[in-house]
């Protein structure tokens, strides 16, 4: 497991569980099954679940993956950001679909920063069909998520899918994604 990870998860969630024993028993744990089971049982905090579903998914523990995936959409981008790395290490073919289909859905558009920067990460053939969809709805004038159109850009500059040209060159008359745009367009075979 990454340990500067894990440290910083730890860390954050601290105050959150009162570092309480039940806190410092599931940091503890070596036991898969003990964490599997926090993934489950009734009435456990979100702390606890965050907690077990990173350690499970960093050992590349399949039970992890749909607990990880609502810790991606969730509303509080330190748990988004924890969750994108976990399941990055988990490796599960599940993941770029569903990382997709988080990006791509207009109702879910403010926390969908992560799953594009999963995507991007991931390197799936899913990842640039997505990012290309989610960034041709934020190109509408006074786009409030810029930052997600920004992390589009840059990710489709750093895969490199010549599909992306048309929306990346739509992308160039927005001042806030402009020099992003042309960056990426010219990391664009061909270009």
């Amino acid at each position: 497991m990454d340990d500067e990870e894990f440290r910083s998860l730890a860390h954050r969630l601290a105050d959150e569980a009162g570092e309480s024993a039940a806190y410092r028993a599931l940091l503890a744990t070596e036991d898969d099954e003990e964490l599997a089971r926090v993934l489950v049982e009734r009435e456990r905090p979100l702390w606890a679940r965050e907690i077990a579903a990173f350690r499970l998914g960093c050992a590349g523990d399949r039970r992890a993956f749909e607990p990880l995936v609502l810790l991606l959409n969730h509303r509080d981008p330190e748990r988004c950001v924890s969750a994108a790395h976990a399941l990055t290490r988990l490796a599960d073919p599940r993941t770029p679909r569903a990382a997709a289909a988080l990006a791509t859905n207009p109702l879910r558009t403010a926390y969908a920063l992560h799953p594009v920067r999963l995507l991007t990460a991931l390197r799936a053939p899913e990842s640039a069909p997505a990012l290309i969809e989610t960034l041709s709805g934020l190109l509408t004038p006074d786009e409030p998520h810029w930052r997600i159109a920004l992390a589009c850009v840059e990710g489709l500059g750093s895969l490199g899918d010549p599909a992306a040209r048309p929306v990346l060159e739509a992308a160039l008359p927005r001042p806030r994604l402009a020099e992003a745009a042309r960056e990426a367009l010219g990391r664009l075979p061909g270009a």
